[in-house]
């Protein structure tokens, strides 16, 4: 019988040579897989700066100045989506001109249309107000605000403008919020950085919350916007006069969604509202137009004050000064604003008279049609105010007392109509037949299944709509089997609570969405 004794040195000895074998085999496969390519290969990176800090200093500064008021700013800035109820071309034809049209009169009409609007906002309170357009709001039925943490809040019209494209909403919340404070847009020059900050893509989260940077470029731009629109509206046609266009213009990028939200300068204060832009294809081109904030603060004050703006008024006719003007009136420049007529029933009757020139109000000057009638706008009815008038070429001073233009007996427009509560939360629901299952992939003909989801409504907003086609199983504790459960379940529902609606797809895959019924 024959023994092997163990020998520790010959032990390691095999050890190492297996190791190196290994190593080697690996090298080879790792050379073949291209892991092992010489360093050389690998470009060398270098992080050090090109530029000395020193010599870009003041652009740096710049930069960090952005940065900073940007976060400062972006928290009070609100996305604002609105939904209203738009009737159909057909419908708003008057019945003895529909023969003309060739539309039957017992011909059964679609149902108004939702409509979904946007914009922006921004808060400029602590407990809740919010400024915007008038155009972003007006006539909605319900309005959702978007802040910039993702939560949202429905919000109710304090009051709206549509002669300055002015509107203030609030939401009511048990917090303070963060709010802006407001500059004074009579100091603000021309060639001055601002940045305006909106949500361009109001209808989707994917352009949320942009800042873009410029400069004013210029002041007292009348671009006739609002005028145009008045006169399209049977409200406000014989009106359309006291529309109010002395915008700011910047090359900050404005889009549509943008509306509503804040110009803000270099320390953070907001010195206008979004408003407008000057195109050619409905998008940016270089020109953008917001709204002074001196003008919008004190139509503010009158929403939140009487829920309407008691604008005050001269009572005369005016157009703007030409050079031949100047010549014939003798005016020192060619600015101010010419008398055409004065109302008989107004503060100038007996005091003003036709081809009087303003160029001032208190002293401050006036050089265009916008610019007084954005002065008078910032007073109030009752005030007195002292106008330099140039009249038989020789300035005189004239004082009147400011009364209140007839701004304020425009019916409103209503639309009275019922909506169950389905429509509400925009779904609409059909029960399975033997047809619609086969046509869906379901094995059988039970239950209700989802065929439609209005756009921008708040199951659209919740993604209800990736679920068309799928059986509606449970709403809340209800079990749906029939279209008449869903309408019970959903009617047991109150305003601003949450729908839990359960789908099942053919396949039996369960999903559940969670949506907030609107007030």
């Amino acid at each position: 019988r024959m023994y092997m004794t163990y020998d520790p040195l010959r032990a390691k000895a095999k050890v190492a040579v297996f190791t190196a074998m290994g190593v080697v085999a690996g090298l080879g496969i790792a050379s073949g897989l291209g892991w092992t390519h010489p360093a050389a290969n690998i470009p060398a990176l270098d992080d050090e700066a090109q530029i000395t800090t020193a010599s870009v200093k003041t652009a740096l500064e710049v930069s960090e100045a952005f940065t900073t008021v940007s976060e400062a700013v972006t928290p009070a800035v609100v996305r604002i989506e609105s939904k209203r109820t738009v009737e159909h071309t057909a419908q708003r034809i008057p019945a003895p001109f529909r023969e003309f049209f060739r539309i039957p009169e017992d011909e059964e009409m679609p149902p108004p249309a939702a409509e979904i609007a946007g914009g922006s906002g921004f808060i400029v309170s602590d407990d809740g107000y919010i400024l915007t357009n008038n155009h972003v709001v007006e006539d909605a039925e319900e309005i959702l605000v978007y802040f910039a943490d993702r939560r949202v809040f429905e919000a109710s019209i304090v009051g709206t403008d549509p002669f300055t494209d002015v509107a203030v909403i609030k939401v009511d919340v048990d917090e303070e919020l963060p709010h802006l404070s407001l500059g004074d847009s009579d100091d603000v020059r021309v060639g001055e950085w601002v940045l305006a900050i909106g949500n361009p893509g109001f209808s989707s989260t994917r352009l949320d919350f942009t800042v873009t940077s410029g400069i004013i470029s210029g002041r007292g731009r009348p671009l006739q916007l609002l005028q145009d629109e008045l006169r399209r509206d049977p409200r406000y046609r014989r009106l359309s006069g006291f529309a109010i266009e002395d915008f700011i213009q910047t090359d900050a990028v404005i889009n549509p969604g943008n509306s509503g939200g804040p110009l803000v300068d270099l320390r953070g204060r907001v010195i206008g509202i979004n408003s407008a832009i000057a195109s050619t294809t409905g998008s940016y081109q270089g020109y953008s137009f917001a709204i002074p904030i001196n003008l919008a603060r004190r139509i503010m004050e009158d929403l939140i004050r009487y829920g309407h703006v008691k604008r005050p008024r001269i009572g005369v006719e005016i157009t703007g000064v030409a050079a031949e003007d100047a010549e014939v009136y003798g005016l020192p420049s060619v600015s101010g604003v010419l008398v055409q007529t004065v109302q008989d029933d107004g503060p100038a009757s007996g005091k003003l008279q036709p081809e009087d020139v303003i160029v001032a109000i208190d002293g401050e000057p006036v050089g265009y049609v916008a610019q007084l009638q954005a002065k008078i706008a910032e007073r109030h009815p009752g005030d007195r105010v002292t106008l330099t008038v140039y009249r038989h070429q020789r300035p005189i001073e004239v004082e009147l007392r400011l009364d209140e233009a007839p701004l304020n007996d425009i019916p409103p427009r209503v639309t009275e109509r019922s909506t169950h509560a389905e429509e509400r939360l925009g779904i609409r629901v059909e029960e399975l037949d033997a047809e619609l299952a086969r046509e869906l992939g379901f094995d059988d003909a039970d239950g209700v299944v989802l065929v439609q989801v209005i756009p921008g409504s708040p199951a659209a907003r919740r993604g209800v709509a990736g679920f068309r086609g799928t059986r509606i199983t449970q709403i809340n504790d209800a079990r749906i089997r029939s279209t008449e459960d869903v309408r019970e379940a959903l009617e047991a529902v109150a305003p601003g609570e949450i729908v839990s609606l359960h789908f099942e797809a053919p396949d039996g895959t369960t999903r559940v969405v969670n949506v907030r019924m609107p007030r």
